[in-house]
């Protein structure tokens, strides 16, 4: 799924949100207002409240005491954590709160500080994200009373704390948010995290179920039984099965001066792991640790799919993540044992998010034949056959992904065992149709693309559509990358349910290819077709329901028990992106989500590929 590099964002953030006046320590009316009677000598959890937002938002707090249980000294958001040792007794109310100083804090965990300053609201990605608010103090006065403290004791997060329903209902009345709602935290596991906002909080051992990010980051859960994988994992089976027991893991020590711990799903965070609990724009509540547990190897593997027999046709997808020419042979060369090794050379592999041959440079090239060969050079070195491609290339920036990119999808196919029927005239603009020879159905430009002129498509990527021979029999391949989930709101969201906005672009283009397959079936009742790619959707979404409409395709995966059912992990969730769909005539086959990528901190692509095998 191409995106904004996490760098561009939060500078693109901060900008926009110090220019609206969003970010604590930025000027407003508010920040120079008088300090009040109602608001002098005012507690944490007097500030905090028992809502998502302070009572006291804009208002000047003076004397505020706490001890400092966390300091942050390096990325955007410098500061530090406080908590009140002397708690109100109301669940819903925090005892922790952060303080923002925006340079380096000169604060030491343990000190007892008193802290005047402006009441804020401030949310991570900008209010336009829908991200719950971090309720902090800006423009801080501080004074250290004394150092060297004992911490507050930390609330231990635990299966039996954490609530097993999500979050509540929104209210309509303001947009579906649930900000003014009174906080449940016996109930809802969103309120019971926001109850501890900025507190210190612990968990025991614990699985990982989100390997380490480049960002130094990773997901655990604190519920191992909830919608557990095969491997490890907490799958995402549905729209509300959100699995209550993730939390991200970050470090309060900068990697300079200590390596985070590197884990993949199925590994366990051993021992205890111990900071304030923050809310962040990429993944919500998030234990920033002052003390790791320790990493304990489960030893994951990766998955090797069976070969092919002689009469099973096998057809893949894998997404290989924006590759181009200018990225190491190491990639190559790892993409492609995997092509060998793993997916045991599918006689059909279609690929996703193959960049022309300047890759990111926006130069106007838009051909990949240089992109192409160096992968299926690096097939054969690897051992596998000498595939031959077919594509068809976009306009220029035409497409979506990285600008300048131009990524498309790929057909390779093994000679020696699948033909091509080609048939000329394909181009970016032209749309391929069906048409009828005989009692068969065919294709009026193979390679070519869908109703590349729908607005279903517009800065998207166009499916390509081919016709391979395998026996003597005619199978057509429609190789998908729908529109990407970017501008979706995170499932700790302050809008319950979240908003989802980019499913309405997947919607039209499933309509556009389901319409397509029925055209082919409409021809050829019994037509052998497959539809496959990174459809970026769900198993159960509307996505894959518009794609099926009919009954004209049926997702594959859905034939997998259900704890294998994902290729992708997000967040800690194990989730469904990539899928194979079959026409009504592929009654029996064998599907297989080729666990390679997505559960590891070392990854080739971010995605696992799928293979499907079936005798035409």
């Amino acid at each position: 799924m191409p995106s904004i590099p996490r760098s561009a964002a939060v500078a693109s953030v901060m900008a926009s949100a110090l220019a609206a006046g969003l970010l604590a320590g930025s000027s407003s009316a508010a920040a120079d207002a008088d300090i009040t009677a109602d608001t002098a000598g005012v507690r944490i959890h007097d500030i905090q409240g028992s809502t998502r937002t302070s009572p006291l938002v804009g208002q000047q707090v003076k004397d505020v005491e706490g001890i400092v249980i966390g300091v942050r000294t390096y990325g955007s958001s410098r500061g530090f954590w406080i908590q009140d040792t002397q708690a109100d007794g109301n669940p819903a109310t925090s005892e922790g709160l952060f303080v923002f100083t925006s340079s380096t804090p000169t604060v030491a965990v343990g000190d007892s500080v008193k802290v005047s300053g402006t009441v804020g609201e401030y949310v991570p990605g900008g209010l336009n994200s829908g991200n719950q608010s971090i309720t902090q103090i800006s423009k801080p006065t501080i004074t250290v009373v004394s150092s060297g403290n004992a911490l507050p004791a930390p609330t231990t997060i635990t299966a039996r704390t954490v609530p097993s329903a999500y979050a509540p209902q929104g209210d309509p009345a303001a947009a579906n948010s649930i900000n003014g709602l009174a906080l449940e935290p016996g109930t809802y596991a969103l309120d019971y995290y926001e109850s501890l906002e900025g507190t210190n909080v612990s968990i025991g051992t614990s699985r990982v179920v989100g390997a380490t990010d480049p960002y130094s980051e990773l997901w655990v859960t604190v519920k191992p039984r909830e919608n557990a994988t095969v491997r490890g994992g907490t799958r995402y089976g549905s729209y509300k099965s959100q699995n209550t027991g993730r939390l991200q893991i970050q470090s309060l020590v900068p990697t300079s001066q200590q390596a985070f711990p590197k884990a993949n799903v199925g590994d366990v965070l051993s021992g205890t792991t111990e900071g304030p609990l923050d809310f962040n724009q990429f993944g919500g509540y998030t234990i920033t640790a002052r003390t790791m547990g320790t990493v304990t190897d489960n030893e994951l593997e990766r998955e090797a799919t069976r070969p092919q027999r002689r009469g099973e046709l096998a057809i893949a997808t894998y997404n290989v993540e924006n590759l181009d020419p200018s990225d190491p042979q190491e990639k190559f060369d790892a993409l492609a044992k995997a092509v060998v090794a793993n997916l045991a050379s599918p006689d059909i592999l279609t690929l996703e998010e193959i960049q022309d041959n300047t890759g990111a440079k926006n130069d106007g090239v838009v051909a990949a034949d240089q992109t192409i060969k160096k992968f299926t050079d690096a097939i054969v070195a690897a051992g596998g056959p000498a595939y031959d491609y077919r594509t068809v290339d976009p306009e220029n920036n035409k497409d979506g992904g990285q600008p300048g990119g131009n990524i498309r999808q790929v057909f390779l196919f093994n000679p020696e065992r699948v033909s091509f029927t080609d048939r000329a005239g394909g181009d970016a603009t032209t749309a391929t149709a069906v048409a009828k020879e005989g009692r068969k159905a065919a294709l009026t430009l193979s390679p070519g693309r869908i109703d590349p002129a729908n607005a279903a498509w517009e800065a998207s990527r166009k499916p390509l559509v081919g016709e391979f021979v395998f026996r003597g029999r005619t199978v057509f391949v429609i190789a998908n990358h729908f529109g990407s989930k970017g501008g979706d709101e995170s499932l700790t969201s302050q809008h319950q349910p979240p908003a989802r906005s980019s499913e309405t672009e997947r919607l039209e283009q499933a309509k556009a290819v389901n319409a397509f397959v029925k055209d082919i079936l409409k021809a050829q009742r019994n037509a052998h077709v497959v539809t496959l790619g990174d459809i970026n959707d769900f198993e159960f979404s509307g996505t894959t329901k518009a794609l099926s409409d009919g009954g004209v395709l049926y997702s594959g995966i859905k034939s997998l028990p259900r704890a294998e059912r994902y290729s992708y992990v997000y967040q800690g969730n194990s989730q469904v992106l990539d899928q194979i769909l079959v026409s009504p005539s592929i009654c029996d086959f064998d599907y297989d989500s080729v666990h390679i990528n997505a559960e590891f901190a070392d990854q080739n692509s971010d995605h696992d590929p799928q293979v499907l095998r079936f005798r035409p």
